[in-house]
């Protein structure tokens, strides 16, 4: 009997990879979902928060307490400590955001996985705080990047953190992604986020030492 070789093998490994929904398709695509299956990705998202703590100042330690057995935020369902900004969900800058530390935030901010949000913990990254006349201070991270709960104090206590990532699920919970990502949000879009905030060094030609 004649057995002819398959090479579906070989159509496989020189197929085109495929593309991936762009940013303008992903409200599509959401508002064209089932309502039960928005309800559980918005289930998932609410309750496995991978934060990444961008801390600066003195709030950052009120984060570490939070974090702690006392107050135990992993209860809700929010894992600190994320390895990257590549594998976290939410941003917390706890602490003063100067003008010198802001690329950095907004380069980080950038690097994040959608859907992605931020939580300003404390006056100094709120508005800038008691140093917001300063010269060499930002005048709050709103500035820089989206911000999606802002939480008051100076320094805020631990309660205070729990509360803030108590309104982000309950707004995750009934979000949309078609209006947080489609043409009717109010969120700034991708070229908006990629100004011109941090320059890339140069590339030395073959003629140039680097």
């Amino acid at each position: 009997m004649d057995v002819t070789p398959a090479a579906p093998a070989a159509a496989a490994s020189t197929a085109a990879p495929v593309a991936l929904p762009d940013p303008q398709r992903l409200g599509v695509l959401s508002r064209l979902a089932p309502q039960p299956m928005k309800v559980v990705l918005n289930w998932g998202r609410r309750y496995s928060l991978w934060v990444f703590n961008f801390g600066l100042a003195c709030c950052a330690i009120e984060f570490i307490a939070a974090s702690m057995a006392r107050h135990d935020f992993i209860r809700l369902g929010v894992i600190p400590l994320a390895p990257g900004p590549r594998q976290a969900d939410l941003m917390v800058v706890s602490g003063t955001v100067t003008d010198k530390m802001a690329p950095a935030v907004k380069r980080l901010f950038e690097q994040m996985p959608e859907p992605k949000y931020v939580i300003s913990f404390g006056a100094c990254s709120n508005c800038g705080g008691p140093y917001w006349d300063s010269y060499s201070v930002t005048k709050g991270v709103d500035q820089i990047i989206p911000v999606d709960v802002y939480v008051p104090g100076c320094p805020p206590r631990p309660e205070a953190l729990l509360q803030g990532i108590l309104k982000l699920q309950e707004k995750i919970a009934r979000e949309s992604l078609g209006r947080r990502y489609g043409s009717e949000g109010h969120r700034p879009s991708t070229a908006a986020l990629r100004s011109g905030l941090v320059e890339a060094p140069p590339t030395p030609t073959s003629g140039e030492k680097a």
